[in-house]
């Protein structure tokens, strides 16, 4: 299965434009989240993932474009065949995570 992959200067663009119809997830944990964010982005930890996978698709739009993040992408990749397995037609990853966010867009956001 093939995931799409979106750059973290992409993601800045679409989070700039406020017009922008997506779905924003971040796969980290709660701690991680504390120390760095992006607003927007809700969270589903993964390690929490039996409280949230029966209700997402009641909280999330199958057909909406579905961006996640997590710290440098894997997580989120993981998370982006979860997602497409379940239905969701645009799911993308984004490229390095909030990591390559803070180093390459914002440098505001504390790293880790």
């Amino acid at each position: 299965m093939r995931i799409d992959g979106i750059s973290v200067e992409e993601l800045a663009k679409i989070l700039a434009d406020k017009d922008s119809k997506v779905q924003l997830i971040d796969v980290r944990e709660e701690s991680e989240a504390e120390i760095a964010s992006i607003p927007g982005f809700k969270l589903y930890p993964l390690s929490k993932y039996e409280s949230w996978r029966d209700r997402i698709k009641e909280e999330l739009n199958p057909e909406v474009e579905t961006i996640v993040i997590c710290h440098h992408g894997i997580r989120s990749a993981n998370m982006c065949q979860w997602l497409i397995s379940q239905g969701f037609q645009n799911v993308k990853n984004v490229i390095g995570g909030i990591d390559a966010y803070s180093r390459l867009v914002d440098p505001s956001i504390p790293r880790y």
